[in-house]
């Protein structure tokens, strides 16, 4: 088999499952705080690391919801756990400055509660991985687009970078933002990330202690995020609130 058709099969492959990269990191992360020594890293900058950590993983939030928020149904921007779906090329708003803002998101998101173990061996390693991961993932949707649309996909390709966002050629996004396509879509990721976060800190204190605390802030700030989630939940599946034509 040709590499390039290679790259392509596998790179479906790994794009159905993609989900399971949340199990692994957090396997990942008990090893990696049992065995990590924070007790030469002072208070102060703990403090500094986590809350840069939160803050990267917010704006990867942010990207994630200001492509959620603009994008049409049926986009290059909208591809399902069975394979990639686009009826039109999505060219416009964070698409004109980034092909994968999705993936931007994700990897932000991530790569914030990766911080917050304090060891920067596993955030250089979950770094290379997750760039060797998506990009066959990459590789394979920008295959299925450019067979689909030719050289409409090649001449927006040559103008917006894969990953490292470039604003020289932004153009406006043709949809206007909607919060409510954020609430419908987005509220599962926000759910993970703050489980990360929860589950790396109680994982840390009882490993320090020897006990669990129930009263940690974070499993304060998890719990009200279960609650916030459970009613978006339900206000989607049983409603009409936050649905919209035309929308993903």
């Amino acid at each position: 088999m040709a590499l390039i058709h290679s790259f392509e099969r596998s790179g479906n492959y790994l794009f159905k499952n993609r989900s399971y990269i949340p199990v692994a990191l957090f396997l990942l992360a008990v090893p990696v705080i049992y065995l990590s020594d924070v007790s030469h890293i002072h208070q102060s900058w703990k403090q500094i690391i986590t809350l840069l950590a939160i803050i990267i993983s917010f704006i990867g939030f942010i990207v994630r919801a200001i492509t959620i928020g603009t994008t049409p149904a049926g986009t290059s921007g909208r591809n399902t756990k069975e394979g990639q779906v686009a009826e039109e090329l999505n060219t416009g708003g964070i698409y004109s400055v980034i092909r994968h803002p999705l993936y931007l998101g994700n990897y932000l998101m991530w790569i914030g509660i990766v911080m917050f173990t304090f060891n920067v061996y596993f955030f250089i390693i979950v770094s290379l991985a997750y760039w060797l991961y998506y990009e066959r993932i990459m590789f394979a949707e920008e295959r299925f687009l450019e067979k689909k649309f030719g050289k409409s996909y090649m001449n927006w390709s040559l103008t917006a970078p894969a990953f490292i966002p470039s604003f020289k050629n932004y153009r406006k996004s043709k949809m206007i933002f909607s919060i409510k396509s954020v609430l419908r879509r987005e509220y599962s990721g926000v759910l993970a990330t703050v489980f990360g976060f929860t589950f790396i800190d109680n994982l840390r204190h009882y490993f320090e202690y020897q006990q669990f605390d129930l009263y940690r802030i974070s499993n304060i700030i998890l719990a009200a995020t279960v609650i916030v989630v459970l009613i978006l939940r339900t206000l989607k599946h049983n409603s009409s609130i936050l649905s919209e034509s035309g929308r993903s």
